[in-house]
């Protein structure tokens, strides 16, 4: 790897001048945390394009002969690169999306209605080049590691080095020119219409209660969609800056891939890897913020003391333990944290620790596959709590409770659950709000707990 340090004021700042190299990603630790928002990294200008849908894996439009999540693996052995001891966690690797519905290229699952089999389910980026910032002192740094669809890690030292060095003056370039002016959002917000009316959401809690008493589900996710039409000329990255600063978050992002620009918020941590240790922290329970301290307070303290909202998390805790039990060493999997308190701008959660060391020979795409999608925003169990949701929602979820990624060339790994993540298509956005619903939920409390998260994205449309 090849790096240089550069003095740039801010991540959003050569976000703006990057956009112009195309493919920018952004994954942003806007809440800024000692474990978990230490590192905000920018790429730009993929050198490739990796897709898969239910009808193949496919590298810049070549098919591949793999099944997606080894074809991940397969890329990230071929770019494969060794990590330096002061480097950071990136330095050039795979970055890009993975929807909830990539859980049928794993199960036979039921297809709600407007499923499309040719959309793409996963999308991944190639970045051989990246800007990292460290919150942690302070520095930011450009890295290299000089791959291109030709050279890869087998090429010759000298030609990685000279692709290397016109990568980071390439982006040195960029970061050096004027950002572009930023577009102008409207004074108000657009018209949302959801796919569900309170009482229709309510209804549909209690179907998922008939079927926990009929013994099929110990509980399920159950979401709704919001949708806007946007005005001519409306600028997401404008937005995205809005919304960062209105609701930070640890594992935030804003990326614009060949269909679509997301723009996440989200505070869920999906799977780290590192050193070939595992970690997910699954968030179950949540309550809104007061902006008054002695409120506040017990409104932390109600929620840790919710029988509800704790039975939630402790089984979806129990689901992920099984799940990285799959792939992880023999009695390795561990619950340092379980139910703890974690608040945010605007909520508090409960939030857990499931973690383990990853079986030799065995890469993210492994991982991933063994815990996609997360238990979370499923239900447990999870292959039937995904075909309830399915049925009762009726419409595929896109992005929202799959996952964005960063799949490092030197075998780490960063994915987070993408919630509270909007999905913006030509003249359209949308995003999905929901809960889990346990056989002690409430159908007007829970449609309630979906206000409460959407209103976190909802304000960053109003004008500040």
């Amino acid at each position: 790897m090849w790096q240089r340090t550069i003095d740039i004021p801010s991540p959003a700042e050569a976000a703006a001048r990057l956009r112009g190299l195309g493919g920018l990603a952004w994954l942003d630790s806007a809440r800024l945390h000692p474990r978990n928002g230490r590192w905000s990294i920018l790429a730009a200008a993929p050198f490739a394009r990796f897709d898969a849908d239910l009808s193949g894996t496919w590298l810049d439009g070549a098919l591949l002969g793999l099944p997606p999540f080894e074809a991940l693996d397969a890329l990230l052995r071929r770019y494969r690169s060794e990590r330096e001891a002061d480097a950071p966690p990136f330095a050039g690797g795979l970055v890009g999306t993975i929807d909830f519905e990539a859980g049928h290229l794993l199960e036979d699952l039921h297809r709600p209605a407007g499923f499309d089999s040719r959309r793409p389910l996963l999308g991944f980026g190639l970045y051989d080049t990246a800007l990292v910032f460290d919150h942690e002192d302070g520095t930011a740094r450009l890295v290299s590691a000089g791959f291109s669809p030709t050279l890869d890690a087998a090429a010759p030292f000298a030609d990685r080095q000279r692709r290397a060095g016109e990568r980071l003056d390439l982006f040195e370039a960029a970061l050096a020119a004027p950002a572009p002016a930023l577009g102008a959002l409207p004074a108000t917000g657009p018209l949302w219409r959801s796919s569900r009316d309170a009482a229709a959401y309510a209804a549909d809690v209690e179907r998922v209660k008939a079927l926990i008493l009929d013994g099929e589900v110990y509980q399920a996710n159950l979401s709704r969609r919001l949708r806007a039409v946007l005005p001519e000329g409306f600028d997401p990255f404008a937005l995205y800056l809005r919304l960062r600063a209105v609701n930070p978050a640890p594992y935030a992002a804003f990326l614009e891939e060949p269909h679509r620009t997301v723009a996440s918020a989200s505070p869920e941590l999906f799977l780290r890897l590192r050193d070939g240790h595992v970690e997910t922290r699954p968030i179950k329970g949540t309550i809104r913020r007061s902006g008054d301290e002695a409120a506040d307070r017990a409104a932390a303290e109600a929620l840790l003391a919710s029988p509800k909202d704790r039975a939630e998390n402790v089984m979806i805790v129990d689901l992920l333990r099984n799940d990285l039990s799959r792939v992880c060493e023999p009695d390795s999997v561990d619950v340092p944290e379980l139910c703890a308190l974690e608040s945010y701008a605007g909520l508090h959660h409960l939030v857990s620790a499931v973690t383990g060391r990853l079986r030799p020979g065995l890469g993210v795409g492994a991982l991933i596959a063994a815990a996609f999608p997360g238990g979370s925003i499923t239900g447990a169990p999870k292959i039937r709590a995904t075909d309830i949701v399915a049925t009762i929602e009726g419409a595929p979820r896109g992005l929202y409770c799959g996952s964005v990624a960063a799949l490092s060339f030197c075998g780490a790994a960063d994915l987070s659950i993408s919630i509270r993540t909007l999905e913006f298509e030509p003249g359209t956005v949308s995003f999905g709000t929901g809960g889990g619903v346990t056989i002690l939920s409430d159908g007007p409390a829970e449609w309630a707990e979906t206000e409460t998260k959407a209103a976190r994205i909802l304000a960053a449309f109003e004008a500040p």
